[in-house]
């Protein structure tokens, strides 16, 4: 089972992290990825292969876009990452809500477009199992004069390394950065794998990606 847990407490135990702090500092549309992307312990891309991307229509009330909506089922094993077409993948860019570089899951619009930029979808897999991950996500910018569709959900999905789903999680989003930590609760498998999609009206950015490197073995 997977339950949520403080990513603070997480982001301070945990050794590994994507942060994109390795690509160049650029404003949008950014370094479009349209290759896996690597760091020690654990790689990003669109999707699964095997998982279906289909799109999304969100109703006037929510904003009237476009987003990619990942499949709800088991993987495929041997779990491998797959890019989407040429610029609708991820982009990474300079973010000013976090205040460093965030990458964009690229929706069908494409990275050229800001209404492209964070609406679509987004495929995490480890090096080894995990028992606790964490990231941040950022959605809409504050609205104070209320003229805009509220936030919506990051829909998150934990798979095992076999491709089983361990879990899902409807992430109810706000305006800004929102931290969210998951542990798996009891025996069985651990996290190998997760998918993120999402309805929010500006489409979302995701950073400061937490994990645990694998022992070092000798």
């Amino acid at each position: 089972m997977i339950v949520t847990a403080d990513y603070d407490t997480l982001a301070a135990q945990l050794d590994g992290r994507m942060d994109f702090e390795d690509l160049p500092a650029t404003a949008e549309p950014g370094v479009i990825l349209d290759k896996v992307y690597r760091v020690p312990g654990a790689a990003l891309a669109e999707h699964f292969a095997g998982q279906s991307v289909s799109i999304r229509h969100l109703p006037e009330a929510w904003g009237g876009g476009r987003h990619d909506e990942l499949s709800h089922a088991d993987l495929r094993a041997p779990l491998a990452l797959r890019s989407g077409t040429a610029g609708q993948s991820l982009t990474v860019a300079q973010h000013r809500g976090f205040g460093s570089g965030a990458v964009f899951p690229v929706g069908p619009n494409g990275a050229q477009a800001r209404s492209g930029r964070g609406e679509g979808a987004l495929a995490l897999l480890f090096d080894s199992d995990q028992q606790a991950v964490g990231l941040r996500i950022h959605a809409d910018y504050a609205d104070p004069l209320g003229g805009r569709p509220p936030p919506g959900v990051a829909t998150v999905q934990f798979h095992a390394r076999d491709g089983t789903r361990l879990g899902i999680e409807a992430l109810t989003l706000g305006h800004g950065v929102a931290s969210f930590g998951f542990v798996v609760q009891g025996a069985g498998a651990g996290i190998a794998a997760i998918t993120i999609h999402n309805t929010d009206p500006g489409g979302i950015a995701i950073d400061d990606i937490v994990f645990a490197l694998a022992p070092l073995t000798g």
